[in-house]
């Protein structure tokens, strides 16, 4: 279970009463100060480290991600023969425990011919994933939650965005340990290549929940190290039933072309001392260390 100070526990339940209205990111933003930071800086990949399965940590394969007019662009109009499972995942440099994320995306093009077929109009974004320096070259999927990302592709049919996925994790889901690798959002079915807001307010390993265009779509709790899907990692990285804290945010490529236009984080973890220079409001986790005076 996570520790947190007394005032963290009320600055916890202060944010699971505004998580329970339509208006989350308006409320978030109006406590943080302006502290919101963009992790992508619309020109380049800097501070971003791309790992693709069949190649070493820092190949971009056949450009897989590439920066065109402020956006990061995921494409495969470089790769050579069939996709030969050579999914991707392009990794912040920084990782983070307690945070709200914002992702921005849009699905467009074609599914790259050989890319299985529950990757059309699929992506997401991973989070408290594993270092991808520990990732062993042969491995498909990194230690990670992932909130993934789904367009519809029959009208009327449903398929909700923003749902969780669990590749070599566990999560709690209506309190209890739920055994399935991905449990649907309530969200709306999003159709073409319109652009869709995501977001994600992580805090440690108890309370996550995911926001698609405004509205609270899912929330589940504890995740930890174990499950399946993961498949030739170095067993001394997949700890089975060990918390999952902190760790690395991903953009993911697995065959279908995808855009990401906005990238941006709240750290709502920092000095909850009213006495220091760096006090922010907004802070529900508190970090001693971080205090400046």
């Amino acid at each position: 279970m996570v520790s947190i100070s007394h005032q963290g526990f009320f600055g916890i339940m202060a944010l699971l009463i505004i998580l329970s209205s339509c208006s989350t990111s308006r409320q978030l933003s109006s406590n943080s100060n302006g502290e919101w930071q963009s992790l992508f800086n619309g020109k380049n990949l800097d501070h971003w480290t791309v790992k693709i399965h069949h190649y070493d940590v820092g190949d971009n394969h056949g450009e897989t991600f590439r920066v065109r007019d402020s956006v990061i662009q995921v494409r495969y109009d470089q790769y050579e023969g069939p996709f030969n499972d050579r999914f991707g995942h392009l990794y912040y440099d920084t990782p983070y425990s307690y945070y709200h994320l914002v992702v921005e995306y849009r699905f467009v093009g074609e599914l790259h011919p050989g890319a299985p077929s529950y990757t059309l109009k699929n992506s997401g974004v991973m989070f408290h994933s594993q270092d991808p320096r520990t990732m062993l070259k042969e491995q498909d999927w990194p230690i990670s939650v992932e909130m993934q990302f789904l367009a519809g592709i029959e009208p009327g049919k449903s398929r909700p965005t923003g749902n969780m996925c669990s590749p070599g994790t566990n999560v709690e889901f209506e309190g209890k340990v739920d055994p399935r690798h991905c449990i649907n959002s309530t969200s709306d079915t999003y159709y073409g290549d319109q652009w869709v807001r995501a977001e994600a307010v992580i805090l440690g390993d108890s309370l996550i929940t995911h926001i698609v265009n405004g509205d609270t779509v899912l929330q589940y709790s504890h995740p930890t190290i174990g499950g399946g899907v993961v498949k030739r990692y170095d067993p001394k990285i997949k700890i089975d039933r060990q918390a999952l804290k902190t760790g690395f945010i991903a953009l993911q490529s697995e065959g279908q072309p995808i855009d990401f236009r906005k990238v941006e984080l709240l750290n709502l973890e920092g000095c909850m001392d009213e006495n220091a220079k760096n006090y922010r409001p907004h802070y529900i986790k508190s970090n001693p260390s971080s205090c400046e005076y």
